[in-house]
Parts: structure tokens; sequence; C-alpha cells
């Protein structure tokens, strides 16, 4: 499912950017007389907006399949119950409309939030951090997930992403036309291109792609921050500092979904140049943090 959901979304940018393309009537960027950087602005803007915001949309369906999370539409337990009111009363709070709460398995303590906008979202909890913690903590982890869909994170988050993958695809191909350009022998046509173009262009959206994660992660452990303040203005500093202190002395594995890990709780890296990607700051970071309020 994980495979179809992948290729469904990459088919479903190919679509969307070429369709926006031709109504917008872009010609293609590159033509006898060399690079047209407005076409090439236009074409990379689309396609680096189509993949986020299409990403964006889906966020919610992807989340559900990729972590296995059930909807609680009717409690099966004291706690799920529970976790419904608590989950409505933090969304209140925050001036929210009640997200959709969920359950996905998972033995370590973890929980994430996602959807296209605060009004209609997701948050959900591991079944080990339901089982394990007592409700005040998982009340303050809901509560920083709550903080994320009120600050509205994954719409700003996917906009980040879509202007630095419309920046990278855009510098790097004017790079690989340079470079090509160089490589060109006298005799070949002006402004056509060769295999280095397109080698080129690959590396410098590796390399560039590489510099432009380090803005996004940046975002990523900075919302993380704020979310933490979120989780402490609406269910308590000592709850939401005990909750993250647990959660640390676990220390266990973290198994979600790669396009997940950014949503969840967990701590960062460890190693100062991993920081520079790393989706969470540490948590001894977000601790103290939080004492500083």
């Amino acid at each position: 499912m994980r495979i179809v959901l992948f290729l469904l979304t990459n088919i479903a940018v190919l679509i969307v950017a070429s369709v926006v393309l031709n109504l917008l009537g872009v010609s293609h960027y590159l033509s006898g007389s060399g690079l047209n950087l407005t076409s090439l602005l236009i074409f990379c803007a689309v396609f680096g907006f189509a993949g986020s915001l299409i990403s964006l949309f889906l966020s919610k369906t992807m989340a559900k399949f990729g972590t296995k999370a059930e909807v609680i539409t009717q409690p099966r337990n004291h706690k799920e119950a529970w976790l419904l009111g608590t989950v409505e009363e933090l969304s209140q709070k925050a001036g929210i409309k009640m997200p959709e709460v969920a359950v996905f398995p998972q033995h370590s303590a973890n929980a994430f939030a996602t959807g296209w906008n605060k009004n209609d979202a997701l948050v959900a909890v591991s079944s080990g951090m339901l089982e394990r913690y007592p409700p005040d903590e998982i009340k303050a982890v809901m509560a920083h997930e709550i903080g994320h869909v009120a600050n509205g994170d994954m719409v700003t988050l996917s906009l980040i992403q879509g202007v630095v993958n419309t920046f990278v695809m855009f510098f790097a191909r004017i790079a690989g036309y340079a470079v090509d350009q160089f490589l060109r022998k006298d005799d070949e046509e002006s402004g056509s291109v060769g295999w280095g173009y397109y080698i080129a262009t690959f590396i410098f959206e590796i390399l560039f792609g590489i510099l432009a994660s380090m803005i996004v992660m940046w975002f990523s452990r900075y919302r993380e921050f704020r979310a933490d303040e979120a989780g402490a203005r609406l269910a308590g500093k000592g709850a939401m500092i005990a909750a993250l202190a647990r959660i640390q002395a676990e220390n266990e594995q973290n198994t979600m979904p790669e396009s997940m890990v950014a949503f969840g709780i967990r701590k960062g890296r460890n190693s100062t140049f991993g920081e520079l990607f790393s989706s969470h700051p540490p948590i001894d970071d977000r601790i103290r943090a939080l004492q500083n309020l």
C-alpha cells in the first residue's frame, strides 16, 4: 500500500504539473538561444509546489496507512474514551475544530499530528504511550500535537518545502547549463545542451538539496519549541517537561515511517552535525527552553 501511495502521489504530481503548465502556456525553458529564465522559474515553481501541496492534501490518508493508525469512532475502552475527551478539551482551548483521534501500533512512545488545515486534522498517539504513560503526560503530548495544528505548522512546512524545491531546481538547472556550455566544443550549436547538462544538473540538485534540507529542518526544529510551548500552556509546564523527560529516558528506537518522523514528538539526533538534518531538537534543549518560560 505504501508503494502504491508513493506511485499515485508522483503520478498526480506529474499530471497536475503538466496541466498547470499547459494552462499557463509555459513553453520549454530550453531553446536554441539558451535558457528562458521566466519559463524555467515557472516550470520549477509548478513542480516544486505540486509535490509538497499534493503530499499535504494526502497527508492524513498517507499517515493512516503508513502508521496503521486506527481512528477512534467509537471508544472500545475507558482509555480511548478519556483520550477523545482530552483532545476535545484541548481543541476547544486552542480554538480549533476537534481533529480525528487515532491510535497506532507502536511500543515506543510517540505521537504525531497532520492534516491540510487546522480544522481538518488528525492527531494520533502510539499504543505504547497510551498504555504506559500517566494521563497528565499523555495530555501534555496531545497538547503539543494540538499546538502543531493550531499553529498551522503542516501548511507552513509544506509552503517552505515548495519554495526550497523551486529554487533548488531553478539554480541547479542554471548551474548545469553553465557547466555544459563551458564544456561545449566551439563547433557545437550555440544554446544546445548535451549530457553534461543533465549530469551537472543532477549533481547540483543533490548539493543544493542538501543545503535546502538544512533550512527546512531548521524550521522544523523551531516549530517543535513552539509546539512545546503550546503544550505547556494548554496542559501545564510540569506535565510537558515530565513527558519529554520520560521519552528521553526510554530512548527507544523509532519505527514510524520516514515521511512521518517530522510530525512526531521523539527527540532529534545527538551529534552536532546530525542536528543540522534533524527534524527535532535534542530533548535536553526542549526541556531547558520550557524551564525558562
